[in-house]
């Protein structure tokens, strides 16, 4: 029964019953538990995995590397390229390789006074800062494969590897 106010005369009121949050916050709790988990056993093939038999786990072990596909590379003459009048005496020494298609090295090893002749010439043209870059050998290095291609012809050269690139 409602006890009386003294003061007031009124019927006094029960205070509303607080809400406790433990339910909440271990719902939330085993929510993410059971929600990791659930990632967990998807992410490393506990579950939803494709089956595998014996021989294919035992096959999936001696996995040897594939073998390369076959390269040929052609050398080039190393090249030392003064590098104009501002660059104090400096002096560029460059040798490179070129990575060509198996049975094209006759070719490619032929025109080589000619590739020479673009690479010199394009390095000579390189402004100094661009050299002293470390960021700008890649730059320069698809430039020479470019040039490198245009005299060598379509389907010979496949890249450019630069062996020696030293400013002194």
């Amino acid at each position: 029964m409602a006890e009386i106010d003294a003061a007031t005369g009124a019927p006094e009121q029960e205070a509303p019953k607080k809400r406790s949050i433990r339910g909440l916050v271990i719902g939330l709790a085993m929510a993410l538990a059971l929600g990791g988990g659930g990632f967990f056993a998807v992410y490393s093939g506990l579950v939803f995995a494709p089956g595998e038999t014996g021989e294919e786990k035992s096959a999936a072990v001696k996995l040897e590397p594939a073998a390369l596909p076959p390269v040929a590379f052609v050398p080039l003459e190393p090249l030392v390229i003064s590098l104009g009048r501002n660059a104090g005496n400096k002096h560029l020494r460059f040798r490179a390789e070129l990575e060509v298609f198996p049975g094209t090295e006759a070719d490619v090893g032929a025109l080589a006074p000619r590739v020479m002749d673009v690479l010199n010439s394009y390095l000579r043209a390189v402004e100094l800062r661009d050299l002293e870059d470390p960021a700008a050998l890649i730059d320069l290095r698809a430039q020479m494969l470019r040039r490198v291609q245009l005299v060598a012809g379509e389907g010979r050269v496949k890249d450019l590897l630069i062996m020696e690139f030293v400013l002194n």
